[in-house]
C-alpha cells in the first residue's frame, strides 16, 4: 500500500523485511511447537524492488537447527498485480529461539527437516 513506500515510491525494505519476519515466526512457531522468537536477522539482501499492488509470497526452509535454536532462510517472490511476471525481490536468515511458559530457552523436539 502507499504507506508502505519510501519517499521514491518504491516498496520499504523495512517492510519487506517485517513480512519476511512475519512469514519465519509461524514457521518457527509451528516448527518447534510453541513460542519462539527471533533473536538475529541477518545476510538479507534487497535482490529486486517490487511496486505497490505487487503480490509477495515468502518461502521459509529450515536452514540449521540447534538444541534451541533454529536458523531459517526466507526467500521473498513478487509477481506482478496484473501479470504473472515473477521475481526474488528480498532474501535473508533468520535465527528464532523456542522458549518456554517462563520465557526460558527450551529444547525444540528432533524432527524431520521441515519447509514452508
Amino acid at each position: 500500500m502507499p504507506a508502505d513506500t519510501n519517499p521514491y515510491g518504491g516498496v520499504f525494505g523495512g517492510w519487506l523485511m517485517g513480512q519476511m519476519g512475519l512469514a519465519c515466526g509461524s514457521f518457527a512457531s509451528r516448527h518447534s511447537g510453541g513460542k519462539a522468537v527471533v533473536v538475529a536477522a541477518d545476510r538479507l539482501t534487497f535482490t529486486g524492488a517490487m511496486a505497490v499492488g505487487d503480490e509477495l509470497s515468502i518461502f521459509v526452509d529450515l536452514k540449521r537447527q540447534g538444541r534451541t535454536s533454529m536458523t531459517l532462510e526466507a526467500h521473498a517472490i513478487a509477481r506482478e498485480r496484473d501479470g504473472a511476471q515473477q521475481f526474488e525481490v528480498a532474501t535473508g536468515e533468520f535465527t528464532f529461539v523456542a522458549l518456554d511458559q517462563n520465557d526460558k530457552p527450551r529444547e525444540i523436539a528432533a524432527k524431520e527437516e521441515d519447509h514452508g
